[in-house]
């Protein structure tokens, strides 16, 4: 089964974010194409979300703004979807967050990954 895992798809990516990217509205739009799209087939989607350490930079501190899921991210609260919000502090989803356990308890033996930055905590990710 393949599950889609959303990474980081976080206001401060956005332009009135800390770290904003040319491609925000356009890359959230297909992000939520994906969504849309394994929701309908019922896979498992996990939603990896980046908090920064306060003394480490201003952007992606838990409760910020600038942290939370974009607009229309986030996991359902429908009992029939299979979907689970990860947090992370490094740039790879899987170090320290459980992920990997939960892909195998639902059978995944593949992943479609999209999300921000693909340069850091995507590659990584992957």
């Amino acid at each position: 089964m393949q599950a889609l895992l959303v990474v980081d798809a976080q206001n401060e990516f956005s332009p009135r974010g800390l770290r904003p990217v040319p491609n925000h509205e356009s890359a959230v739009r297909a992000i939520l194409a994906h969504v849309t799209r394994a929701r309908r087939e019922r896979r498992p989607i996990a939603w990896i979300q980046h908090h920064n350490k306060p003394s480490e930079s201003r952007a992606f501190v838990p409760g910020s703004w600038g942290a939370e899921l974009s607009e229309g991210m986030g996991r359902l609260e429908d009992r029939a979807s299979v979907e689970r919000l990860f947090t992370k502090d490094v740039f790879g989803a899987f170090t320290g967050t459980g992920l990997q356990r939960w892909l195998r308890d639902h059978d995944v033996d593949n992943v479609l990954v999209t999300g921000f930055y693909t340069h850091m905590c995507v590659s990584t990710s992957v």
